[in-house]
C-alpha cells in the first residue's frame, strides 16, 4: 500500500524506516534518436513518455514491496523526486516512511479489560 498523505485518516498506524528506491531506465537508442528529431519540429515525445510512466510506476511498485519485505504493511508520505531524462535514459527515485498498521481493540475488549 502507498499512500503520499502524511497520514492515514481513522487508521493508526506505527511508523518504521524510511524506504526508497531507485530506478533508471535505458532509452533505445534508435527511438532516442527519433526523439531528438521530434524535439526539433515540435510535437509530443510519445517514446519518453512511455519509458518516463514505466519509470515511475516500476520505482513505485518497488517501493511498496521494499516495506513490504522489511515487514511493513505499506509506505506513508511517497513522494517521487524530480524524475529527470538523463544521457540515455530516465531516472527517478520514490521515498517514504514504512508504516504498519496497529491493531485497535474492539469495544467489547476494551470493556473487559476494565
Amino acid at each position: 500500500m502507498l499512500v503520499a498523505i502524511d497520514h492515514i485518516p481513522g487508521e493508526p498506524i506505527e511508523l518504521g524506516d524510511m524506504v526508497t528506491v531507485v530506478n533508471v531506465s535505458a532509452a533505445h537508442v534508435v527511438k532516442d534518436i527519433r526523439e531528438n528529431i521530434r524535439n526539433l519540429m515540435g510535437g509530443r515525445m510519445v517514446h519518453y513518455e512511455e519509458l518516463m510512466r514505466n519509470a515511475v510506476n516500476t520505482a513505485l511498485r518497488e517501493l511498496d514491496e521494499a516495506a513490504l519485505a522489511k515487514g511493513y504493511d505499506g509506505v506513508i508520505g511517497v513522494r517521487l523526486s524530480h524524475p529527470s531524462l538523463v544521457e540515455g535514459g530516465i531516472e527517478v527515485v520514490a521515498y517514504g516512511s514504512a508504516f504498519r498498521f496497529v491493531a485497535r481493540k474492539d469495544k467489547h475488549e476494551q470493556a473487559s479489560s476494565l
